[in-house]
């Protein structure tokens, strides 16, 4: 196992995620943590070895011998296990992020608690801080005996029992100790930003520490989904939650920023806002799931970030709610030579008409989950089906963002008729004021009209992916997805057949094959193939989309993670990780697929 870094890169699939509603970190197989970013998810990162092997800060603890290792997640938990072992003996690391609780603690904390299981293993380990995307200077210090990093208002201290004595040079703080069977040591981290620096006694970490796998495992026991792939659908969801900004709601697309969709291209994007489009999906999974905190915090979250640009509609918002999402570039290698490395991300600020329906869409499911609108959000909705009247005939950036000319997507289409069908089905139930409803009728009957007789194909037997164009979209199985209803059902029939014909390779889809205004290429897209089991599923391709399920769980990593895209090849893990879209996906394609089959 040791040396299956390539130029100090592990491969995105030997990575596993660990966090505490506030931020997440990643961690190697080979124990080391590439990933940190503090105080937040969407903060300047600490560790970022991921993205630069040298200058991006690490923290390495592993044997000081040859090993194997193998790893897990504590059953229903996200605490992860390593156990590594080695010619003379085994050992067992423990990592979590505790999650906050009341009293005096470390606002942000790691512990690594290592356990001696035979012989005896000499260990290692070495914490090298690089605040600010590296771009900041560490100072390494004592206080109280206790080696601290500062850079600014960031402060890290670096308790260890058990673990050899640290010792400290200018950036880096690092130690050595031998496990014994039986042994058990210690190493926290412990974070501030902008407060007192707290250091735990070893009796608090251990305490949260088990209390944090308590917690997760009671989480992961409500859950009330029982169908097929249970295994799998309850990883999907622990990872979804380790997504989730706690403080607001919100869910992040991704832990990361700027892993690459190609190695060595430019397709590198930061991931770790949140995607309206997203909106149906989660709330979708959480009601089908058992999580009423969860879907209530992330509408409230979902209504108060739209509020601030009602009536328009952004395509993405800070963990916060907030509307500024620059993009920069980071003085980072990037992930294997893949630049640049980007903190912020432009598509804020594009048109992407495909949001309005996944809003409408997402209110619609919580009404129909036995939920209530109040007064004033009903008012916002029937203003923002208002607005959909007014732009749905203009073009824009797509699902996929991409960065070429606007066009008239199918999809963006579809999703108008979407927003405005959903929109009159809530004003005839009166959970929405009908004022508009004789606009939105019309509007919805003019989008149809648009979609089909200028989206589709009769030589391809399909919707294409703009007017125009011959070229097929896997997002045009959103139409099957949504319940759009055409003129002639046939035409989602063809259309499910044309994308598995041309997008489809073995389990894989790809997105689409046409220009986007980017050099290069991607990788297959995971979300659109759970989309096309869900699409299989609904109609009634049972067994068919049960065969493509089971194959694609087989590419998750060996934690049950996915990463956004895979390479068909070689089935490489590409792009940001884990990706949130990818697992909500997996739930609603096993959900309906449930659903369907006891029909």
């Amino acid at each position: 196992m040791t040396g299956l870094r390539r130029d100090g890169y592990l491969p995105i699939r030997d990575y596993a995620a660990i966090g505490d509603g506030r931020t997440a970190a990643l961690v190697g197989r080979d124990g080391s943590i590439d990933w940190l970013c503090l105080p937040d998810l969407d903060s300047p990162s600490v560790f970022a070895a991921l993205l630069d092997a040298e200058r991006g800060g690490t923290f390495e603890l592993s044997p000081c011998a040859p090993f194997d290792a193998k790893r897990r997640y504590q059953p229903d938990t996200n605490v992860l296990e390593t156990t590594f072992a080695t010619a003379e003996g085994s050992v067992r690391v423990t990592d979590a992020m505790p999650l906050p609780r009341g009293g005096l603690a470390p606002g942000r904390e790691l512990v690594r608690r290592i356990e001696g299981l035979s012989g005896e293993v000499p260990m290692r380990w070495r914490v090298e801080p690089r605040f600010g995307y590296g771009a900041r200077r560490t100072r390494v210090d004592r206080r109280t005996g206790v080696p601290r990093a500062t850079a600014g208002s960031t402060a890290l201290a670096l308790p260890a029992w058990g673990a050899g004595e640290p010792s400290c040079t200018q950036s880096s703080i690092s130690g050595e100790f031998a496990t014994a069977a039986g042994s058990r040591s210690l190493l926290v981290l412990s974070a501030s930003h902008s407060e007192p620096l707290v250091l735990p006694s070893r009796a608090e970490s251990e305490q949260r520490l088990e209390a944090t796998a308590s917690f997760w495992r009671r989480w992961a026991g409500s859950r009330s989904y029982e169908g097929p792939w249970r295994d799998s659908v309850i990883r999907s969801a622990l990872a979804l939650k380790l997504l989730v900004y706690a403080p607001s709601g919100a869910i992040a697309a991704a832990a990361t920023t700027s892993l690459p969709e190609e190695i060595g291209g430019e397709r590198n994007w930061d991931y770790r806002f949140s995607w309206l489009r997203d909106a149906f999906f989660t709330l979708d999974a959480f009601l089908a799931l058992g999580c009423p905190s969860e879907a209530e915090a992330y509408l409230s979250w979902l209504l108060h970030a739209s509020q601030l640009t009602h009536p328009r509609l952004r395509v993405l918002y800070a963990l916060g709610g907030g509307t500024r999402t620059p993009e920069r570039r980071l003085d980072l290698a990037g992930y294997r030579g893949s630049r640049p490395v980007r903190a912020g991300n432009a598509a804020g600020a594009q048109r992407q008409l495909d949001v309005y329906g996944e809003l409408l869409q997402t209110a619609w499911r919580y009404v129909d989950g036995g939920n209530r609108l109040d007064r004033d959000t009903a008012r916002r909705l029937a203003g923002i089906a208002d607005e959909v009247c007014r732009l749905w005939a203009e073009p824009d950036s797509g699902i996929w963002e991409v960065r070429s000319e606007p066009l008239h997507f199918t999809q963006s289409k579809i999703m108008c008729w979407v927003a405005l069908d959903r929109a009159t089905r809530l004003a005839e139930t009166g959970c929405l004021p009908d004022e508009g409803i004789s606009g939105w009728r019309q509007a919805r009957d003019a989008i149809q009209a648009f979609v089909e007789g200028q989206c589709w194909s009769e030589e391809r037997g399909s919707y294409v992916r703009h007017p125009g164009s011959a070229e097929l979209d896997a997002s045009l199985l959103f139409g099957l997805l949504m319940g759009y209803r055409p003129g002639d059902e046939r035409r989602l029939d063809g259309t499910l057949d044309a994308v598995t014909r041309e997008l489809r390779n073995g389990p894989l889809v790809d997105r689409y094959r046409g220009e986007d205004g980017l050099g290069g290429r991607e990788g297959a897209f995971l979300a659109c193939s759970f989309w096309l089991v869900e699409a299989l599923t609904r109609r009634e391709r049972l067994e068919e989309a049960a065969g493509l399920m089971e194959e694609l769980l087989a590419l998750a990593n060996d934690v049950g993670l996915y990463a956004e895209e895979i390479d068909v090849a070689g089935g490489e893990f590409l792009g940001n990780f884990p990706q949130g879209l990818v697992h909500l996906a997996l739930i609603n394609a096993a959900v309906v697929w449930t659903e369907w089959s006891a029909r």
